[in-house]
């Protein structure tokens, strides 16, 4: 083994631009949220983290609109939500009926039939929504134990009216798993009054959070599902039963919690609480609304029908003969803007366009439109 100490000169010290991020996550950090992460850092059943603990579950039922006390933040991305949610909803040989409209629809599917799962899904071109008509029928060809979808598809920029979903779902004898990573936070969504079982999200969208704590949360029908198991959680990092014993009063040690990126979180959503949901919702509605103007102005196209666009995360198809991935970097390199390309289906036919969180800002959105006026 060579022990002998590396060229340094090859290790600089760290260091990053400070971007506009207008992409599919990770959006812009608020500066209060970055201050927060230098925050000392203590044990993670320190009687200080355990109180905010309690802190950050309480708010989170806040952006959620639920009282479910099965309520937590899980230490990973959103898509260690999205297999959280699988993992303890779904045992092997479970009827899954997942609607599949664009990337993460198909990830949710891919994960079920790992867990076992006797998935089914139902499809519809990347960019449109489903009916409750279209589930409720699937149900009654094939019944299911399980029903998942995406509110806010990031791949396509389509939200999912969920109403008629849930209702079609519980109708049918199943729960229903709700993705909405790229919506909660930003687009109107309350748990409980529309009565999801399990719903779950990340913290570097609309929240405006570093990546890293995805917050989740089980209703009723969740909970008595998952403690009515015949097998295990086959994944135990993210076995809730265990989860909710280190969430829950008795505090029993069940991983070391990522402390940093949870003082991030409570931050962040004290910041949500702060703005108030409502004029949240709003914001991110007014400034999109002013993107797909602008964009429309400078004669693009929007890939979504206006009915069900999502307002944090919008998809332009690229103009015949233009080279997307051009200028995208063009949009990086001389205005520091980065927005994305096309994911799946639309690879190389559409940018991605993120209005998220503290990226949600009217100059972010006239210095892109400025920018892309001169590109285009």
């Amino acid at each position: 083994m060579n022990a002998s100490a590396p060229d340094m000169s090859r290790f600089p010290e760290l260091s990053a631009p400070e971007r506009i991020l207008l992409g599919p996550g990770p959006s812009m950090v608020d500066p209060r949220v970055m201050r927060a992460m230098v925050t000392p850092v203590v044990g993670h059943l320190d009687p200080t983290f355990v109180r905010l603990m309690d802190r950050i579950q309480d708010l989170l039922r806040y952006v959620f609109q639920t009282a479910n006390p099965l309520t937590i933040p899980i230490s990973g991305t959103g898509t260690a939500a999205m297999e959280a949610a699988v993992a303890n909803a779904v045992e092997p040989g479970d009827a899954v009926l997942v609607c599949v409209n664009g990337y993460f629809g198909a990830r949710i599917a891919e994960m079920a039939r790992r867990y076992g799962g006797e998935v089914q899904t139902i499809s519809r071109p990347w960019g449109e929504v489903f009916t409750g008509e279209e589930v409720r029928a699937a149900l009654e060809q094939r019944p299911a134990k399980v029903v998942a979808i995406v509110h806010g598809e990031t791949s396509t920029g389509a939200e999912q009216p969920l109403a008629d979903i849930v209702r079609a779902a519980h109708d049918g004898g199943a729960i229903v798993i709700v993705d909405t990573v790229a919506s909660l936070g930003g687009v109107p969504l309350s748990v409980d009054a529309l009565d999801i079982d399990i719903c779950y999200t990340g913290s570097q969208k609309c929240l405006s959070c570093p990546p890293g704590s995805a917050p989740i949360t089980f209703g009723p029908r969740a909970v008595a599902k998952i403690d009515g198991r015949k097998t295990p959680v086959a994944n135990w990092y993210l076995d809730v039963t265990l989860l909710r014993q280190y969430w829950g009063e008795a505090r029993i040690y069940h991983h070391t919690a990522p402390i940093s990126s949870f003082y991030a979180l409570y931050e962040a959503l004290r910041l949500v609480a702060e703005e108030g949901l409502e004029a949240r919702w709003g914001r991110h509605r007014a400034l999109a609304e002013m993107l797909w103007a602008g964009l429309e102005r400078l004669g693009l196209a929007l890939h979504v029908a206006a009915p069900h666009r999502l307002p944090s995360l919008t998809t332009v198809r690229v103009p015949e003969g233009v080279d997307e991935a051009a200028v995208r970097k063009v949009l990086l390199s001389e205005y520091n803007i980065e927005i994305a390309g096309g994911l799946g289906e639309l690879k190389g036919r559409a940018w991605r366009i993120g209005l998220m969180g503290y990226s949600a800002r009217r100059e972010n959105v006239e210095l892109l439109l400025a920018a892309l006026g001169k590109l285009l």
